[in-house]
C-alpha cells in the first residue's frame, strides 16, 4: 500500500497534463504522457492510477471530460498533476497559489535528499510548509518515523 493509501486518502488518480488530450507528435510532452501511462500498464509505475495525455480542464473537471467524450478513472477526478517540465510547474502552481489564495508546499524531488523549492514572494507558512514537506518526505524514505521520539 502506498503513503497515500496509507492516509485514508485511496489509490491516487493522477493526470499526466499537456496542452491537449490526444497523442500527438507535433506536441512532445503528448508523447511522454503516453509513454508513462503504457510503463504503468506493464506495472512499472505503481501505486496510482495515471491517464494522460490530458489538457489541465478536462483533468479536474467532469464536466470538461464528458463533454470531450473522455472516459478514465482521472478524467475530471485528478488528485496529482503531473506537469512536462519546471516552466509548466512554476506557472501552474502560481496560478494555483494566487488565484486560490492558498499556501501551497515546494520540493524537488529525484536527488539523494529533497530540495526545498520555494520562491522568495512566498509566506513564512508556505516556506515551512516546504520544510516540514521536505523532513517528512526524508523521514518516509528513510523508513523512519515522521518526527523523532522527545
Amino acid at each position: 500500500m502506498g503513503r497515500y493509501a496509507q492516509v485514508g486518502l485511496g489509490t491516487p488518480r493522477v493526470a499526466i497534463l499537456s496542452a491537449v488530450e490526444t497523442v500527438t507528435s507535433k506536441i512532445p510532452s503528448t508523447i511522454d504522457a503516453a509513454a508513462l501511462c503504457k510503463m504503468a500498464d506493464r506495472g512499472q509505475i505503481t501505486g496510482g492510477i495515471l491517464d494522460g495525455p490530458l489538457a489541465f480542464d478536462n483533468a479536474i473537471d467532469p464536466q470538461a471530460a464528458k463533454i470531450k467524450g473522455i472516459k478514465s478513472e482521472v478524467a475530471g477526478r485528478a488528485q496529482i498533476l503531473v506537469v512536462p517540465d519546471l516552466e509548466a510547474g512554476n506557472m501552474l502552481a502560481k496560478n494555483l497559489v494566487y488565484l486560490s489564495k492558498a499556501d501551497a508546499a515546494g520540493l524537488v524531488l529525484g536527488a539523494r535528499v529533497p530540495v526545498v523549492l520555494t520562491s522568495r514572494a512566498d509566506s513564512v507558512r508556505s516556506r515551512m510548509a516546504s520544510c516540514a514537506a521536505a523532513v517528512l518526505y526524508a523521514h518516509a524514505r528513510r523508513g523512519t518515523a515522521a518526527l523523532p521520539a522527545a
